[in-house]
This record gives C-alpha cells, sequence and structure tokens, in this order.
C-alpha cells in the first residue's frame, strides 16, 4: 500500500496525561509530538482533532447532576484548551499548527471555517480542530469524522494506547489476536469498539477508512500514514 497524502489524527484527552491522574503531561506531549513532526516534515498534510477527557477529568467530581448540554459544552472547551497546548507544543518543535474551533472564542483561536483549513492544508499548516462539532450530544469521535469527511482526508487515524484491535482484551486475555484488516461489517457484527456508533457509521457511510493504532509506540504514526502492517486496518 502506498502512503497517505492527507490524513485527520484523532487523539483522546487522555493521551496527554502520561501517568498524570488528569492534566497534561508536558513530556509526553513533547514525545508525542516528536512523531507528528516527523509526518508533518515528510510532506504528509495532517489534520488533528482531540479529546477533553484529561481536563474535564479534573472537574468531573462538580459535574455530577449537572444538565447534560452544559457538561457537554464544557468539554468542548476542555478540547480547545488540549488543542492550545498541542499546537503550542508544535510550534516549539518548529512546525506551522493552526487551531480552529467549533465554538466561537475569537480572542483566543479562530472560528472553523472549511475553505480557511482546506488552504492551511495545501500550504503545508497542520490544522487543529478544536471544541468539538460545536453541538453537545456529540463526541470528538464524531467531530474528527465529520472533520475528515469535510477535508476530503484518506483515512482516519484513531490513536489509542493499544496497537489496534484485538480479538480480545489482550490486558486481560493473552492469547488475544491483533486483527492486521477487519471490515466494517465484521466490526458491527463482533461488537468491536473502534469508536462510537454515531462517528462509526459516519465513517462507514463516506466510505472513510479508519486506522487504529498505538500512539505511544515509537515512529508507529510515521509507519501508518506510509501504509505499512501497523495497527488495524478497518475498511468498508
Amino acid at each position: 500500500m502506498s502512503g497517505y497524502k492527507r490524513v485527520l489524527l484523532k487523539l483522546s484527552g487522555e493521551a496527554l496525561m502520561g501517568d498524570d491522574a488528569y492534566g497534561i503531561n508536558r513530556a509526553t506531549i513533547e514525545a508525542m509530538v516528536q512523531d507528528i513532526a516527523e509526518v508533518v516534515n515528510s510532506g504528509v498534510q495532517l489534520a488533528m482533532v482531540i479529546g477533553g477527557g484529561n481536563i474535564f477529568r479534573g472537574v468531573a467530581g462538580g459535574a455530577v447532576g449537572m444538565d447534560r448540554a452544559t457538561a457537554d459544552y464544557m468539554g468542548m472547551l476542555a478540547t480547545v484548551m488540549n488543542s492550545l497546548a498541542l499546537g503550542d507544543a508544535m510550534k516549539n518543535a518548529g512546525l506551522n499548527p493552526r487551531v480552529m474551533s467549533a465554538i466561537a472564542i475569537d480572542q483566543v483561536v479562530e472560528s472553523y471555517v472549511r475553505p480557511k483549513a482546506l488552504q492551511y492544508l495545501e500550504e503545508g499548516k497542520s490544522v487543529i480542530f478544536a471544541g468539538g462539532t460545536g453541538n453537545p450530544f456529540f463526541t470528538t469521535d464524531t467531530a474528527a469524522a465529520l472533520r475528515a469527511a469535510e477535508i476530503g482526508a484518506e483515512v482516519m487515524l484513531k490513536a489509542t494506547k493499544v496497537d489496534g484491535i484485538y480479538t480480545a482484551d489482550p490486558a486481560k486475555d493473552p492469547t488475544a489476536e491483533r486483527y492486521a484488516r477487519i471490515s466494517f461489517d465484521d466490526a458491527i457484527a463482533q461488537r468491536l469498539q473502534v469508536m462510537d456508533a454515531t462517528a462509526f457509521a459516519l465513517c462507514r457511510e463516506q466510505k472513510m477508512p479508519i486506522r487504529v493504532f498505538s500512539i505511544f509506540k515509537p515512529g508507529a504514526l510515521m509507519r501508518v500514514v506510509q501504509g505499512e502492517d501497523e495497527g488495524t486496518d478497518v475498511f468498508v
């Protein structure tokens, strides 16, 4: 398989925590950016969506009993915080990121406008999409699937702590085997939790392949965008 030219990388907020209980671990984010820089400097057009679970976890106790829409808006703000942190780390690594938010915070980041995002990608800049979809009740997985479709990404990369999709939980079952490739239909039939149902359905409808891999495995991101046998390929 030849390499990809334009991809969308979905990161969980928890990926930024390192060994911390919540928040952002600077060493972890800097190590992650090293792999991102390698990909961007190779000429791949890279867009990203990051969750907010690591930030929201710190205030989760106070959110108990809160209206769902209000809690989701708080989560969107958490994704903006993570996007700013990631963008800052990328800038320090010599990259030229642009953070665009689905919710208007013009004094902090520019608002998401699709033609502008496409222009940035064509110019070789990386784009970090913050604020989810801008609507409550939708996850950042769904935001990632939506943005991937909007920018014409060739693949959606789902970065996790595990290096792919397994027949069982590899942490609990040492005999579990990694799928190199699996179809959307088989993933649904086997009830494999690739991502939330709305995001998964959108990717399937748009014939958007998903590659699940470990962001903590050095060099894995580059191997994925080069089309090598890394992680699990979910195809239509």
